[in-house]
């Protein structure tokens, strides 16, 4: 892996205006934008979106909850946020030698779930957490859907696009990276990986961190707006594209002296999906990669014992595909 980079690099920023009519399916502006997203998505794996119909209020409340959960939850509190599955429950907390802790809610765009999840943190259940964290979900889930439209019909799928649009439940994951103590000049708060949901949609509270691996196996740091997500491609889209869009290689680093709180929603297929590779993209020129799978079978088998000696990005290689993975 090669250090950080310091060249000139961005990855594509793409506005999606309120009220604009190229948000409007199927006109000309409309078109231009999914082609946008979809080479953003092919070539780098992911995109940073300016999206301000979820207002900068929304944000700041829900960096303030976040803030709160971390400094005054109890951390007997916090251990009560378990989950079978892996990675969607309580994971920290920050050390001196652990710079991260998270927390999981699944199905976060119902509000019960949000509600159970505060019952847990706070004697008093949190109304105002409550009614934040869930208002952000089904907005982001708003945006997701929209990302995913546009791939769809950028692929000229439009028409058949139910069939093709995965049934799932957003998980949110509320993160904290904190500062590297003194003497480090940066820490690592993640170790990199390709996500194993089929895609993400990260916001943060402007203190940068998250990078993504390029082409040419340089870390590239990602840096945000006051109004801008980022969108990454996952494992299973990447699958289901028949390797036309790319799993993007990220990690997150800490420096300076201020934590990053980060929210990240994952687009988590219900369990009995199945993931399936749609006949146009399959030819003579584009054999099919992936065999059809379980996505919850691939979502365990990348968390287990065994895929610990697999590089993440090669998981869903040695899991579902038709080939040998490519050596590059």
């Amino acid at each position: 892996m090669g250090a950080t980079s310091i060249a000139e690099f961005k990855v594509p920023v793409i506005e999606f205006k309120t009220g604009s009519p190229d948000l409007v399916r199927g006109t000309e502006g409309w078109h231009q934008l999914c082609k946008r997203v979809r080479e953003a998505c092919e070539t780098y794996g992911c995109f940073q979106v300016v999206y301000e119909r979820i207002s900068k209020k929304l944000r700041d409340d829900t960096f303030e909850l976040l803030k709160e959960l971390v400094e005054e939850v109890p951390l007997e509190r916090k251990q009560k946020n378990v989950n079978i599955k892996p990675y969607h429950g309580f994971v920290g907390p920050c050390t001196e030698t652990s710079l991260y802790e998270g927390y999981g809610i699944e199905d976060a765009s119902n509000y019960d779930c949000v509600e159970s999840f505060a019952q847990l943190m706070w004697p008093d259940g949190h109304a105002h957490f409550c009614k934040t964290l869930h208002s952000m979900a089904k907005q982001i889930e708003e945006l997701k859907t929209m990302i995913w439209l546009m791939i769809i019909d950028s692929y000229g799928l439009g028409e058949k696009w139910e069939s093709v649009m995965m049934n799932y439940k957003t998980l949110v994951r509320m993160m904290k990276y904190k500062a590297p103590p003194s003497g480090w000049e940066s820490g690592e708060g993640l170790h990199s990986h390709s996500d194993k949901p089929v895609s993400t949609i990260v916001c943060d509270n402007q203190v940068s961190g998250l990078e993504i691996e390029d082409n040419n196996g340089q870390w590239v740091k990602l840096y945000s707006s006051p109004a801008s997500f980022f969108f990454l491609v996952g494992d299973p889209l990447m699958a289901w594209s028949n390797g036309r869009l790319k799993a993007v290689n990220h990690r997150v680093t800490t420096s300076g002296n201020k934590d990053r709180f980060s929210l990240a929603a994952f687009a988590m297929p219900v369990d009995g999906t199945v993931v399936s590779t749609p006949k146009e993209f399959v030819d003579e020129q584009h054999p099919q990669l992936f065999k059809d799978f379980n996505f919850f079978d691939f979502f365990l088998f990348a968390f287990s014992e065994q895929a610990k000696l697999i590089e993440s990005t090669q998981q869903i290689h040695a899991f579902a595909s038709l080939s040998p993975p490519s050596s590059d």
